[in-house]
Parts: C-alpha cells; sequence; structure tokens
C-alpha cells in the first residue's frame, strides 16, 4: 500500500489550482459536490479538472484568503501520465454498441472520414463535411476528454427514455401538399411576446467549457447569429453575467433555476439575475428533484492523476518549502469522519448537490412571486394533468417545458410527444392559456415541424450545442443553428406551410405513436391534488 502525506487526507488537504497552492481543509465539509471529488484531487495539480465546471470568482467566494499557502514552481512539477479513462482505453467507458456502430459507419463514410480523421489528430473539421447533428456529435466524440463526453452523453439507467426522445418522432409521418407557392418560408415566432428568428431555443444544459473554452458565451454568440433564444443553465460553468455580457441588441435569454435546500442561496442568485435586463423569465426545473442514475457518468468519476506531486512551494511570505503528496484513495478516507456527500458518482450527481427534493404547487410558486416578478416558465412537465395544473397558474407560469430531461432522470419516462398527445386528448384548453415548449431528442429539422404541428411553440436543444462546441466551437455550435433552420425550411416548403403558425395536425399523422400514449381517466377535476390547490388559488 503507497504511503499518504499528510496533505492528502481529510485531515489536511491541499490542492493545486491556477499555480497557486490551497488548503481546502475546511471546506471539505461545504462543497456543494461533497468532499470526494476534492478528496481524489488531494495533493495534485487539479486546475484541468477545476476550471471547465467553476465560474470565475468561485474560489473567492468559497475560500478564506489565509487558504492561498503559496504559488508553486512549476518546473518542480512531474510529468504526468494520463490515465486509461482518459485515453478512453478503460473498458468501462466505451460507447454504447448502437452508437459505435452510428461512429465507425460515419468515419467509413467518404463525406465524413476526412473530418474524422482531422478530429482524432485534434486538428480543426472541416465543418461545412458534417451535414447533420449525428456528425457532429460522431465529429466531437474523439476530441472531448472522456469525463466530458460521459457527462454529456450520459442518460438515466439503460437510455431507453433518450432513445425514444428521439425514435418517436420517426414514427410521426409528414403530409405534404402540392400546388402550393413555397417560394417564402418564415422560420420566425415569439417566446413570451419576444420576437426569435427560430422556433428552436437552446436548452439549459450544464458545463459547456468542458468541451470548449467559449463555454456558454460561445453558444450565446452563436445563438445571437441566428436570433435565437438561450436558457442559460442554474450549473453553467460560467457565471450569467458574462454569459450575455456581449449579447447582441434584442437577444433573449432564460435562467433555469434549481432551488436550493438553502433558500438563501437561491434567493441571492435569484436577485442577481432580476438585475440582467437580456434575462426575460426563470425556468424552474422540476424534472429532476434528485439525479437519475447514469453510468456512463458514473464511470468517468476517478479520471485523474494517479502520480504523486513533489514540487517546490512559495509561500506568500517567500519562503520555500517542498511538498509530497501521493493522490487520494479510498483508503485515505476509511473510518474517517469526513462527510460522505453526494459527489462520487460524476459529475451529474455532483452538481445536484444541495438541490431541494421538497418542492410543491402550493409552496414554491408563492415563494418566487415573492422574490422576482420575473415570468415562469415550468420544466419538466410529463403528464397531462400537471399541464393543466401549470395552465391555472397563469398569469404568473406564462409557459411549461414538456421534458424528461433529456432521458437523464427517470428511465422510460414518456418523450414530450407522448404529453403533447396527452394534452391534446384530455385538456386541450392549455394551449389557449400557457405556452407549450418541448425538448428531448431533436435532430432534424422534421422533427422540430413535428412537435410545431403537434401545437409545441418551440423546441430545445441541449445536446447538440455542446457537442458542436467539441467539434468546432462557437463555429460548431453556428453549423448546428445552420443545418437545423435549413432542414425547418425545407420541409415546410415540402409541406406547403410558409409560416410557423401555419402548422398544424393536418401537417402529420400520429396514429402510430397515439397507441401508445397513456389511456386511463383524465384525472384533473376528480384529483385529490387539484382539489387542495384549486382552494388556494
Amino acid at each position: 500500500m503507497k504511503a499518504f502525506s499528510k496533505h492528502n487526507s481529510p485531515d489536511s488537504c491541499w490542492v493545486i489550482l491556477y499555480g497557486a497552492v490551497y488548503d481546502v481543509t475546511d471546506f471539505l465539509s461545504s462543497h456543494p459536490g461533497g468532499s470526494k471529488i476534492i478528496l481524489q484531487l488531494a495533493g495534485q495539480d487539479a486546475t484541468e479538472e477545476y476550471d471547465p465546471v467553476h465560474p470565475p470568482g468561485t474560489l473567492e467566494s468559497n475560500l478564506k484568503p489565509s487558504a492561498k499557502l503559496g504559488t508553486i514552481d512549476p518546473k518542480t512539477l512531474p510529468q504526468v501520465e494520463k490515465t486509461e479513462v482518459e485515453t478512453g482505453e478503460a473498458e468501462g467507458l466505451q460507447l454504447t454498441p448502437r452508437s459505435q456502430k452510428r461512429l465507425e459507419e460515419a468515419i467509413e463514410s467518404d463525406v465524413f472520414s476526412d473530418s474524422a480523421a482531422k478530429a482524432a489528430r485534434n486538428e480543426p473539421v472541416d465543418l461545412s463535411s458534417l451535414l447533420n447533428i449525428e456528425d457532429i456529435e460522431a465529429a466531437a466524440t474523439p476530441r472531448l476528454r472522456k469525463k466530458a463526453w460521459a457527462y454529456y452523453y450520459s442518460a438515466g439507467d439503460d437510455l431507453m427514455s433518450k432513445q425514444l426522445n428521439n425514435t418517436v418522432y420517426r414514427q410521426i409521418l409528414l403530409r405534404p401538399r402540392i400546388f402550393v407557392d413555397c417560394t417564402n418560408c418564415d422560420t420566425s415566432t415569439t417566446f413570451l411576446g419576444h420576437k426569435v428568428n427560430l422556433p428552436i431555443y437552446v436548452s439549459p444544459a450544464a458545463m459547456a467549457r468542458l468541451a470548449h473554452p467559449a463555454g456558454e458565451n460561445g453558444i450565446a454568440k452563436a445563438a445571437a447569429k441566428y436570433g435565437a433564444l438561450q436558457v442559460i443553465s442554474n450549473n453553467a460553468s460560467q457565471t450569467p453575467e458574462d454569459i450575455v455580457k456581449d449579447s447582441a441588441p434584442g437577444q433573449i435569454f432564460g435562467w433555469q433555476l434549481y432551488v436550493q435546500t438553502n433558500r438563501a442561496k437561491s434567493e441571492k442568485m435569484i436577485a442577481r439575475i432580476n438585475k440582467l435586463a437580456q434575462i426575460k423569465f426563470i425556468a424552474l426545473t422540476l424534472d429532476a428533484p434528485v439525479p437519475g442514475k447514469r453510468e456512463h457518468d458514473e464511470r468517468s468519476k476517478n479520471i485523474g492523476s494517479n502520480l504523486p506531486v513533489k514540487a517546490a512551494v512559495q509561500s506568500e511570505s517567500g519562503s520555500t518549502a517542498s511538498t509530497s503528496t501521493a493522490p487520494n484513495t479510498g483508503a485515505a478516507t476509511s473510518g474517517s469522519s469526513a462527510p460522505d456527500a453526494p459527489g462520487s458518482g460524476g459529475v451529474g450527481v455532483a452538481l445536484f448537490a444541495g438541490t431541494a427534493p421538497d418542492l410543491t404547487w402550493q409552496t414554491t410558486l408563492p415563494w418566487l412571486a415573492k422574490h422576482t416578478k420575473l415570468p415562469i416558465v415550468l420544466k419538466g412537465v410529463q403528464t397531462h394533468e400537471d399541464a393543466y395544473i401549470a395552465s391555472q397558474y397563469a398569469p404568473q407560469v406564462k409557459a411549461i417545458i414538456l421534458s424528461n430531461h433529456g432521458g437523464r432522470a427517470l428511465d422510460t419516462a414518456p418523450p414530450a410527444v407522448h404529453t403533447l398527445l396527452e394534452i391534446r386528448k384530455y385538456c386541450p384548453e392549455v394551449f389557449d392559456r400557457i405556452e407549450v415548449w418541448v425538448d428531448g431528442g431533436i435532430k432534424r429539422g422534421t422533427d422540430v415541424v413535428k412537435a410545431l404541428c403537434l401545437g409545441a411553440k418551440g423546441v430545445g436543444i441541449g445536446r447538440p450545442p455542446l457537442f458542436a462546441l467539441g467539434a468546432g466551437g462557437i463555429e460548431g455550435v453556428e453549423r448546428v443553428f445552420e443545418i437545423l433552420k435549413a432542414e425547418t425550411e425545407t420541409c415546410m416548403r415540402l409541406l406547403g406551410a410558409e409560416k410557423v403558425e401555419d402548422l398544424g395536425m393536418h401537417h402529420i399523422n400520429v396514429r402510430a405513436v397515439e397507441r401508445d400514449i397513456y389511456d386511463g381517466e383524465a384525472n384533473l377535476q376528480r384529483h385529490g391534488l387539484w382539489s387542495k390547490i384549486r382552494s388556494r388559488l
């Protein structure tokens, strides 16, 4: 068994960040992601792991000035070899057979082979050769660190909901009309009264800087070029102020809220959001009160150096000391009193630390009303009953997002298409009271159009912009918008629809999907919960 130094345990934990050495021992118990994440990197240079997932100012706001012990002499740091997980050689962190096959087919294709080879060599990819969203994901895969790929790709359990989110659109057939002038095509629409050029918005997807240093601000720049709405993740790797600072005139954003158990933290953040004029609404996320089991992400949790760090530390007072610290393993914490907080299950679990699981109709919306006048969008509605109840909270609630969290929460939960059809069947008046948006599985312009035909006001894309950052930075995200816009326009023209508002149920055949939607009682007026809620409205 390796010997452990005095600085890689819960009793004394030092890490290197941006060339400085920090004593984070006292912070272990309060780290939102749990102590294990820090202890895995104890005694090491943690900058590469820390930087992509923490916005600027995080160190200063969480550590006392005395925690900074001094600077490191980089010449004394050893060369660190990458682990098998980082290089992709670990057996447990591979693509699923279906995804592996898709990647191999893409690489073997005449059009894509050159781009894939360049990606593998970390050379710029010819983005024009990437013809669809699958191509972009395949191009990004060899360029991303395995930890980033695992977080983006992962979904709950067996990935059934994630896959159905997309394949359900294939079951819907289109009904093109002929002898219709298709010279013009207008994809513009509105979200909550704000004009946008596309019925496609960026869903709140976290940790964009895992893919590219441009991060969420880079996504914002690409969205600006195409006049698209962006919903900023509560767990973005940049501050909301930094994300919106370069916004174009008239560009709009929403901000996602995960309510914290410590409500004061959420209230403080909401106060910051209230000051940003570009942010037009708050998207309260409700489809993941607790994290789902994402196995690809969990298998990436131990990515890090296996080598001890021996380096010279220049203290703040100017003296020099030698450190010798070995990486932490389970033995370091065995029998210790260190808290076993969430955070050992990958990036996803760590991000959920501190998220409140106690939200209710009766308490949460009144609480929000005290702290913001911004419209509320409820994200994560998955049944017609909840869509109906949400509509009764208008005008505070202006819209709902039908979503199963990208398949990342409860596996085998319904895709948004099923919930759209439920609403149409049981309570179509919802569409008249509030806007209905959807996300999950959108990979083609035909998917966009089918959702709009079903009554959705717009559709969200979460993973595509992240993979696009990995494939080509800001230009990669622009390519995503370019592809989806062109495909959407082509579909509308071939259907004979000039404007978004022209699309409707007469353009699609959903018989193959209708057989799978909920077919029980409506559960609206007789619903016990609804009776309680109605008495408080």
